[in-house]
């Protein structure tokens, strides 16, 4: 004889490890969906570069020089991408990274990124005086790469590597005088050949 009890309907445990399973795979669709949008937004991008730097920084010792470079590089590029935002929009500069690091490489390339906008920036501005149009591109760019060199001294201060004598320190300084040099000579170039182009029309009138 049957007993009762066995005619007593069992639970389906698969069917409920299934539900039980698939409601946190759900919850994680909709977080990893969530996290996917904050990271599209210039903040979530500044947090998420920001995240990185600290990473790379603490995961791999600072002490090669290669890894302070790349950070300089970084925040430098990003905080002129925030300058040139409001007439390029945003991720003007493209911030790819390169393999050589040294002050001269560094600076060459924040240099070259940087004042490529010069002629599409003139062009929206073609009310305004030349020399003006110069001098402001210069300081927005400028004002960026300052920006960004100082977070990244700020970080790599807070790491322990800026000290006095520093072959760190040394370098992040000898690449913020490349950068700043090659901005006063673009900028004087600039106005060189305005004033040039100058003398040449009062002699042609």
């Amino acid at each position: 004889m049957i007993s009762p009890l066995s005619r007593t309907p069992q639970p389906d445990t698969a069917s409920a490890a299934a539900k039980v399973t698939s409601q946190p795979t759900a919850q994680g669709s909709a977080l990893d969906e969530s996290q996917k949008t904050a990271a599209a937004s210039p903040q979530g991008q500044k947090a998420q570069l920001n995240e990185q730097i600290l990473k790379a920084s603490l995961d791999v010792s600072i002490s090669a020089s290669n890894n302070s470079m790349t950070l300089l590089y970084r925040t430098a590029i990003d905080n002129i991408n925030e300058q040139l935002a409001p007439e390029f929009g945003p991720n003007a500069l493209q911030a790819a990274m390169q393999q050589d690091n040294s002050p001269e490489g560094t600076a060459d390339r924040i240099l070259s990124l940087s004042t490529a906008f010069f002629d599409s920036y003139a062009s929206q501005h073609p009310n305004k005086a030349p020399e003006d149009v110069a001098r402001d591109f210069v300081d927005i760019i400028r004002g960026g790469f300052e920006k960004g060199y100082n977070e990244a001294s700020n970080i790599l201060k807070g790491l322990g590597v800026m000290g006095e004598g520093s072959p760190i320190a040394t370098e992040i300084g000898k690449t913020f005088e490349l950068v700043q040099k090659g901005y006063d000579d673009f900028l004087q170039t600039k106005l060189q050949a305005l004033q040039e182009n100058t003398a040449d029309d009062k002699d042609i009138g």
